[in-house]
């Protein structure tokens, strides 16, 4: 009988644990901090590819086998890339931004086959819109805290989700980790999920 491979989630974030653990595959965890900074220029879904690569890359390159899964995600609002907010007043320059509009959000999965080498990227990116929002309820969201560690200061599968009012494309890229585009690279690296 052949031996399933092992997966390795290259993520720390909970959110990304949490939608892989829907698909029922066991799975190691090792956090990979990289470097994020890109090139200027660079579209966002080259940004996205770059980074899930370089995060499975840094895990992969200590192991002798298992296959390693690199994610990242960005929010992007009329070309300009919102990142994680700095502090609050950064999250209300976001969100007041954000309301009102649609936005694009780009999530990348990049895999690696630590025994072979075999490596596989590509993204997904689905449209946000964020309905029209008053300055207080701006103020109470960044108030519960879930705005601060979430691209765009916003996290549609928390509290935040009351302030989406459409989404055309795949949730799940928004949350974090495209599940369908997962399970379908994981495929072609031995993993079945169904």
């Amino acid at each position: 009988m052949k031996r399933e491979k092992s997966l390795i989630l290259a993520s720390a974030s909970p959110r990304r644990r949490e939608l892989l653990q829907t698909l029922g595959l066991p799975f190691t965890i090792q956090s990979s901090d990289v470097d994020e900074t890109t090139n200027p220029g660079m579209a966002p879904q080259e940004i996205v590819e770059e980074l899930a690569m370089r995060k499975a890359r840094k895990i992969a390159s200590s192991l002798t086998d298992g296959v390693v899964l690199g994610s990242d995600t960005i929010v992007v609002l009329n070309g300009e890339i919102l990142g994680k907010p700095v502090d609050d007043a950064d999250a209300y320059r976001m969100l007041h931004a954000l309301q009102g509009c649609e936005h694009t959000v780009y999530s990348g999965v990049a895999l690696i086959d630590a025994s072979s080498g075999q490596s596989e990227v590509r993204y997904s990116h689905t449209q946000v819109k964020i309905r029209p929002l008053a300055p207080d309820e701006i103020r109470a969201y960044i108030a519960t805290r879930e705005p601060m560690d979430k691209a765009g200061s916003y996290a549609i599968q928390g509290i935040g989700a009351t302030l989406v009012e459409g989404i055309e494309g795949d949730y799940f890229t928004v949350v974090g980790l495209p599940l369908r585009l997962t399970a379908s690279m994981l495929s072609r690296f031995g993993i079945q999920v169904l």
